[in-house]
């Protein structure tokens, strides 16, 4: 069995903070009809009144898409007059709107937010998350080899592992702080919605070591 050689084990982490680049919107819609496909973004009179009110601020007819439709009947049997939840996927370029199309969704009678799914574009912050904690590691281990006056030889293991910190997006729209009468003209929550994530990077490195003298 081969020996183990004289090693140093070190740890190094780095934290990095990035913002969100776009958001999908998970939206449901309660219908008072059921109609099936893509044609419920124009027939089923309640998603067709959402759809309307997000093109006409600014929204791509493409940025929105049916996901699903769950029917509810109280009888078990399919009629004309059956009800349904449509669920919607709305896309989010922009979030500077964000906070016009949360105020554009509870504004409507029969739609609910369900959540908001933040989109980061961080494979460049993590590369930068990794090269930061690996130059931490030699850093600190050529410290701790000239304390010990001994000489690093190479690297014997390895390991490295990331993890994200994002807290929960909460809003209250001004449609549910006031009555609808009081509330202004013009959607909008008052605010500036912004969101974000820290990404945590951990490296423990086993420097292999010359002997002790």
């Amino acid at each position: 069995m081969e020996k183990k050689p004289d090693t140093i084990k070190i740890s190094a982490s780095h934290r990095e903070e990035i913002s969100a680049t776009y958001a999908d919107l998970f939206v449901t819609v309660k219908g008072s009809s059921v109609v099936s496909g893509n044609e419920a973004m124009k027939k089923a009179r309640e998603v067709s009144q959402l759809v309307d009110e997000l093109t006409r601020f600014g929204v791509p007819a493409g940025s929105i898409h049916l996901q699903g439709v769950h029917v509810e009947t109280s009888s078990g049997v399919l009629l004309k007059s059956s009800s349904a939840s449509y669920r919607l996927r709305v896309r989010c370029d922009a979030l500077g709107q964000i906070a016009d199309l949360l105020d554009i969704i509870t504004s409507q009678k029969n739609a609910a937010l369900e959540r908001i799914e933040w989109k980061y574009a961080d494979d460049e912050a993590r590369e930068r998350g990794l090269e930061s904690a690996l130059t931490k590691a030699k850093s600190k281990a050529e410290k701790v080899a000239a304390a010990f006056r001994v000489k690093l030889l190479g690297v014997y293991d390895f390991l490295e592992n990331s993890f994200d910190e994002e807290a929960p997006f909460m809003f209250q729209s001004q449609a549910m702080m006031k009555p609808r009468a009081a509330a202004p003209a013009e959607p909008g929550l008052g605010m500036d919605v912004l969101h974000s994530k820290m990404i945590n990077f951990n490296v423990e490195i086993w420097y292999r070591i010359s002997e002790f003298t």
